[in-house]
């Protein structure tokens, strides 16, 4: 018989925030916070979202330049972001300008990588929290 387990909140034994999940083939271990996407967004051309997850707000900084600062801010600024455009010859592309409390995106074309362009777009950001 299967078991259902219903709870609000979950925690580690050893440490409140560490929780270890054993991998598929039962040979290694992961801690499951580590894993969780800690914000994503749908934005749109004018910086602004359809639908997110951590996002406060965006700012349009220019054709296809746009930065999202984080209800609850990053640990570092190390936190990496992918996504994709909804424009099939565009990508998105990361700048190298992240920081504990936003992450800006640039969207590009997909031909040459040089041409921005001002897409709908979507992104998640690992890392951790602060």
């Amino acid at each position: 018989m299967a078991s259902i387990l219903k709870v609000d909140a979950l925690q580690g034994v050893t440490t409140a925030g560490s929780i270890t999940v054993t991998s598929e083939g039962g040979s290694a271990t992961v801690q499951m916070q580590q894993g969780l996407c800690k914000a994503w967004l749908q934005g749109n051309s004018d910086a602004s979202t359809d639908d997110d997850f951590n996002i406060a707000s965006g700012t349009d900084n220019g054709t296809g330049d746009y930065t999202y600062s984080f209800t609850a801010n990053m640990n570092n600024n190390t936190h990496i972001a992918t996504g994709m455009s909804s424009d099939n010859n565009a990508e998105i592309i990361h700048s190298n300008s992240r920081s504990t409390t936003s992450v800006n995106i640039k969207v590009k074309e997909g031909s040459d990588g040089s041409t921005a362009k001002d897409r709908a777009h979507a992104a998640a950001v690992h890392g951790d929290l602060a």
